[in-house]
């Protein structure tokens, strides 16, 4: 069981109290997000049709849940697991302008995920998505757009600051980016994870550049998908990639805390280029990479932020189920019971 214990830990806000913040955060912080990046809401979908290359493969490992439709032929659904590719469509559908974008309420069953403090098998985060220029794929933009981001995070942590005295203001006022490839010449000896405790934990707010391609030395930092994110076009210093994470330090926990996956979207040149990479190349066939080789769709940028997962950062929670209503294994809840952390 992968349970962490913050020594003496206790909630600072009681279950009515934190049920109340969870809505007063969760407003507060998607009108920002809307704001900031002027996206409009829509509303999205549970479950796609499986074959259609419009499901999210994540680290390629992952198993959909999935179910056949009996009015439909026996047809097979997946749940979704991330909604990269259903937004550009929607996009595209709803011809939304440059400069502009919607998000979404995204909610999804993750079966094969390990549970911990921060991870669930209930996945709720929004999904956001907006249009941009052939210009605007470059870093520079991408860091404007995560700038833009972050601002709305430190303005949520004060408003919730401000309605709960107990809960004082952590976030510094800047985010610092920093390559994958950077992290690993500065902790050579260190894991993936660990260079994120170590850069987090210094600067308290890091996005974390480079997110799927294969650095020089060899490695990987973390997993993606080769077709949403683009994670093989040259930026600065002939590192390579246009997405990253968004990363604080949570105290409460003691290590590094992933609330945000984001980046700029493959065009057709890096599709074909990342699908060759991952040996997936028979994936161009399908009908969502079909859409994007005939140009039917925007060139993006998007992302996704974890509405649990800045619940319980804002709130100062140990456990991921002291803001939703999951499974847990028995043990980690009696675990949590004796150590004061209430599960919903």
């Amino acid at each position: 069981m992968n349970l962490f214990i913050p020594k003496n830990y206790k909630s600072v806000l009681d279950v009515y109290q934190t049920e109340q913040a969870i809505k007063q955060i969760k407003d507060f912080f998607q009108l920002n997000l809307s704001s900031e990046l002027r996206l409009r809401r829509v509303t999205a979908p549970l479950f796609v049709k499986r074959g259609t290359g419009v499901n999210d493969d994540l680290n390629g490992i992952e198993r959909p849940v999935s179910f056949p439709m009996k009015d439909l032929g026996e047809v097979v659904a997946e749940i979704v697991q991330s909604l990269a590719k259903w937004k550009r469509m929607a996009l595209a559908d709803l011809k939304i302008k440059e400069g502009f974008g919607i998000y979404t309420d995204m909610n999804a069953i993750r079966p094969d995920e390990e549970l911990t403090n921060m991870h669930s098998l209930y996945v709720d985060q929004w999904d956001w998505e907006r249009v941009i220029t052939n210009d605007d794929r470059n870093l520079g933009f991408l860091k404007y757009i995560v700038r833009k981001i972050y601002s709305a995070l430190v303005r949520t942590e004060f408003h919730v600051s401000e309605n709960y005295l107990e809960i004082v203001p952590g976030l510094p006022e800047d985010i610092t980016f920093i390559h994958a490839e950077e992290l690993a010449e500065r902790y050579p000896d260190l894991t993936p994870f660990e260079r994120e405790n170590e850069a987090s934990k210094k600067y308290g707010a890091i996005f974390v550049i480079g997110i799927g391609g294969k650095m020089t030395n060899g490695e990987v930092h973390d997993g993606r998908a080769p077709d949403y994110d683009d994670w093989t076009t040259s930026t600065v210093n002939g590192f390579k990639g246009l997405n990253g994470d968004i990363i604080l330090w949570n105290n409460v926990l003691k290590r590094s805390f992933e609330v945000s996956s984001m980046g700029i979207r493959v065009d057709k040149h890096a599709l074909l280029h990342q699908l060759k990479i991952r040996g997936m190349e028979e994936r161009k066939n399908l009908m969502w990479h079909q859409m994007l080789l005939n140009d039917e769709l925007p060139l993006t940028v998007g992302g996704g932020i974890g509405q649990s997962r800045l619940c319980m950062y804002f709130l100062r929670k140990a456990h991921i189920g002291e803001i939703q209503s999951s499974i847990w294994p028995d043990e980690m809840i009696q675990k949590c019971k004796v150590n004061g952390i209430r599960l919903l």
